[in-house]
């Protein structure tokens, strides 16, 4: 081992015989000793020494272990976890079949970067990625039409801010192997081969040094710490006498805690923390999930609506076209005036600012989703339009009593009959607008993010016990021993050194540090005390948001739903209206005003029913999100909750 391993050694002499036996080991030239130090050298090397590969594939299995195990324990399943790369990317794909610009390779992932000249690991770009799925829809030939179900499942493999999160959970397991290397037995090695020559003196003296030595370690989780050593040192002057000898020496020592430091509650901590950190990363994961899925559903339903929006403003532009037309022509009639055509002028070129704008918004819409996704913003991608389709479809039933309550001539009260305002109820509500006590009790039993928070104040408990450990007083056992002695150049004359442990040098020592000075350990026993209140205030105020979440998204979704049956019998006027009024212009009885009113008062219904549907959708999902009964897998796809009876399936 190095020099300070050497100076503990008890130097031990051998008979002049031994001495005289181990010269013609060593040769003229100390080859043989040289050789022996050097095959123990090489051994080393090679038993101990791996490739970054090797290191890269050892850690990966260990963390991916860590991982596999976090999960069954935080959520009962285990799934597929993967930090590495898709093995066809949808960026990728865009970029190469439409032939767009790029800044450098690296647009297209790590493995079209060129490696440097200095790079380690030279399979790291070679390396086996995901296989892709040859069924998958984004890889076909052709236009890219994506439903909303794929979207969610591109999202999930080519998302920066999704990668980002799972190489959170990776880190945080990495950090927990760490962690328990603390308490594993660690291993040390080390040759020094050393040819010196010294002109200082009356006589040149030259000699060459061969040192070897091995050392372990071990952290107990009770708080003692043991050290072991060995060296042997091999010497041979090159000139003079050309004496050699051989050294070799050991020591052990053991350390022990017995007040400040000790016990395994103690000494185990960072272990504790690391090991629920890596169940908080996993709870953090999920939830992303959950979140993530409704956030790209809510921007994909966003980009629909623009694009609906753009079919209203066009027909909102057509009927002002045709309304400006009949104008003209009732004018040159008689019919109307010169001020009502310059205001169906007006409106139709409202009505083209208005349907320019919604092409202009839907493109921003597009650009800023394809981001979101990590696709390339000049790709050429098309959502799915019968997703909305889909959607009237879903809501049928709300529209269906919008019918219903559709105004006809009986259904008019006379006019000074009672008025009574009519409440919202839960008749007819959808499936996920629940009971809100039952929602909330669900919610702080499921809320991943809230079994977060209540862990970090047993976390913040332990914290404080650790403090307090702190000001005690140390107390502490330590043992050495040592035996045997090492060689140099100076002592190249003497014999042999014995390795006789019933020769060794051996102490031990009882060190205490009373606890006079503990300024900077009171502080930080108090700041713990704050800690744990801010931790207990967290979790109140997480509580809170959690109730009023779910009770703000329960009544959204009752609001979206009566704003549904309004909407659709708004929509019916509206179309009721602007057919009546084109019919009084067409026989001159009635004023430009009132069809330009009513046109865009059907516009406005159009893009209001549009918006309830997608409303109520995003919220029916976002209540999921809150309570934490959506389930979301490995590639993006979501499993709703479904009640019948007995509950979740």
């Amino acid at each position: 081992m190095e020099h300070s391993f050497q100076a503990i050694g008890v130097d031990g002499r051998a008979s002049s015989q031994r001495n005289a036996r181990a010269l013609p080991l060593l040769g003229p030239l100390g080859s043989g000793g040289a050789c022996a130090v050097g095959l123990l050298g090489i051994c080393l090397f090679v038993t101990s020494c791996k490739s970054p590969e090797q290191y890269r594939t050892e850690a990966d299995k260990v963390a991916y272990d860590i991982i596999a195990s976090a999960q069954e324990t935080a959520l009962g399943k285990q799934e597929p976890f993967t930090i590495d790369s898709p093995a066809e990317m949808l960026r990728k794909k865009l970029i190469q079949d439409q032939e767009l610009p790029i800044s450098s390779p690296a647009s297209l992932g790590t493995q079209a970067i060129e490696p440097i000249e200095q790079w380690p690991d030279k399979e790291y770009f070679t390396r086996e990625e995901l296989e892709a799925d040859e069924n998958a829809p984004w890889l076909a030939p052709g236009g890219m039409k994506l439903t909303l179900l794929e979207t969610l499942q591109v999202a999930a493999r080519n998302s920066r801010e999704f990668q980002s999160q799972k190489e959170n959970v990776f880190s945080t397991a990495l950090r927990l192997d760490l962690a328990r290397d603390a308490f594993r037995g660690t291993w040390q090695g080390n040759l020094d081969n050393t040819l010196s020559t010294d002109l200082s003196g009356e006589e040149d003296v030259s000699g060459l040094e061969s040192k070897g030595g091995l050392g372990w370690t071990k952290q107990l989780q009770n708080g003692a710490s043991f050290g072991a050593n060995l060296g042997l040192d091999l010497v041979k002057l090159l000139t003079q006498d050309k004496s050699s000898s051989m050294g070799i020496y050991g020591d052990a020592s053991i350390s022990i805690p017995l007040l400040r430091g000790s016990g395994k509650f103690i000494v185990t901590e960072p272990l504790t923390q690391a090991e629920r950190d890596v169940i908080y990363s996993i709870y953090q994961f999920e939830r992303y999930k959950k979140t993530f899925s409704v956030s790209i559903a809510n921007s994909y339903l966003g980009v629909l609506q623009s694009l609906d929006g753009i079919e209203n403003a066009a027909r909102s532009y057509e009927r002002s076209i045709s309304t400006t037309r009949r104008t003209r022509r009732n004018a040159d009639a008689g019919k109307a005036t010169e001020t009502e055509v310059l205001q169906a002028i007006s409106s139709e070129l409202t009505a083209r600012q208005r349907w320019i704008s919604a092409q202009e918004s839907y493109r921003r819409s597009l650009d800023s989703f394809k981001m979101e996704l990590g696709l390339p913003l000049d790709a050429e991608i098309e959502l799915d339009r019968t997703e909305l389709e889909s959607l009237r479809t879903r809501m049928s039933a709300f529209l269906d009593l919008a019918e219903e309550d559709a105004l006809s001539e009986e259904n008019i009260p006379d006019a000074d009959a009672l008025i009574v305002l009519e409440e919202p109820t839960m008749e007819n509500a959808g499936q996920y607008e629940f009971d809100p006590r039952e929602a909330v009790i669900i919610a702080l039993e499921k809320r991943l993010d809230l079994r977060t928070a209540i862990g970090q104040v047993f976390d913040a408990q332990r914290q404080v016990a650790i403090a307090a450990d702190q000001l005690r007083a140390d107390l502490t056992l330590l043992g050495n021993g040592s035996a045997g002695a090492s060689r140099g150049l100076g002592s190249a004359d003497q014999d042999d050194a014995d390795f006789d442990p019933s020769k060794g040098r051996y102490s031990a020592l009882l060190n205490i540090d009373l606890p006079l000075e503990r300024t900077s350990e009171r502080n930080s026993y108090r700041n713990s005390l704050i800690s744990l209140e801010s931790a207990v205030r967290s979790v109140q105020e997480l509580e809170d948001r959690i109730k009023l979440a779910v009770r703000n998204g329960l009544s959204s979704l009752q609001e979206s739903r009566e704003q549904i049956r309004i909407g659709s019998r708004a929509l019916e006027v509206a179309q009721i209206r602007v057919d009546s009024e084109k019919m009084k212009q067409e026989a001159g009885l009635n004023e430009i005003r009132d069809v330009l009113e009513a046109q865009n008062a059907l516009v406005e219904a159009e893009d209001s029913l549009t918006a309830s549907l997608i409303t109520y959708r995003l919220g029916e999902l976002q209540i999921q999100v809150d309570m934490d009964i959506l389930e979301v897998d490995e590639n993006g796809l979501w499993t709703e909750f479904v009640s019948d009876e007995g509950g979740e399936e």
